[in-house]
């Protein structure tokens, strides 16, 4: 998917915009199209399914596994080639509605980072009461035998550090509280 240019349309007809966790817009055409571009170039990209039910992207002669973890409505965790990734998929409308809707509410003092999936805490990297940066890792957390790095969404300052080193956590378990800057 190519990352969204500023100042680029996203009422074109067919198009749609992956939101990733910390609202990147990536706007990408249908997928059953065929017509695949990154970066403005043209790439060939196939989508398949072996005959053991297993899903795969090939991508210059390069198989690369890919596995949907969870669907809720229009929000997906896919681990492609061992990654995961959680997006939201918008049609223009549907992302116009959700940033009015964000604006709307107001801009909260604070904010909850909850665990995108049940694991293990492997380690933390922030410190109560230290500035952070958006994009800066938080913690590990180990899902499945691969660890995966939550990072900040915003600028802020650690408040409050709600678990440990090797605390087991399910999905959506507060886990620490940011206050925005």
């Amino acid at each position: 998917m190519a990352e969204r240019q500023k100042g680029a349309k996203t009422t074109r007809k067919g198009k749609l915009i992956a939101l990733s966790a910390s609202n990147k817009e990536y706007a990408f055409s249908n997928p059953l199209e065929k017509k695949i571009r990154y970066k403005g170039e043209k790439i060939k990209l196939k989508l398949y399914e072996d005959p053991n039910g297993f899903s795969y992207i090939l991508w210059k002669n390069k198989k690369y596994p890919l596995e949907i973890i969870e669907k809720n409505q229009n929000k997906y965790t896919v681990m492609l080639n061992g990654v995961w990734h959680s997006f939201t998929v918008e049609t223009p409308f549907s992302l116009k509605r959700k940033k009015f809707l964000e604006s709307q509410a107001g801009s909260a003092a604070s904010l909850n980072i909850e665990a995108p999936m049940p694991g293990k805490i492997i380690e933390i990297m922030a410190e109560e009461g230290a500035d952070i940066n958006a994009g800066e890792p938080l913690l590990i957390l180990e899902a499945m035998k691969m660890q995966n790095e939550i990072s900040c969404p915003v600028d802020g300052v650690i408040k409050k550090v709600i678990i440990r080193q090797n605390d087991n956590v399910m999905k959506d378990d507060l886990l620490i509280e940011i206050e925005k800057r």
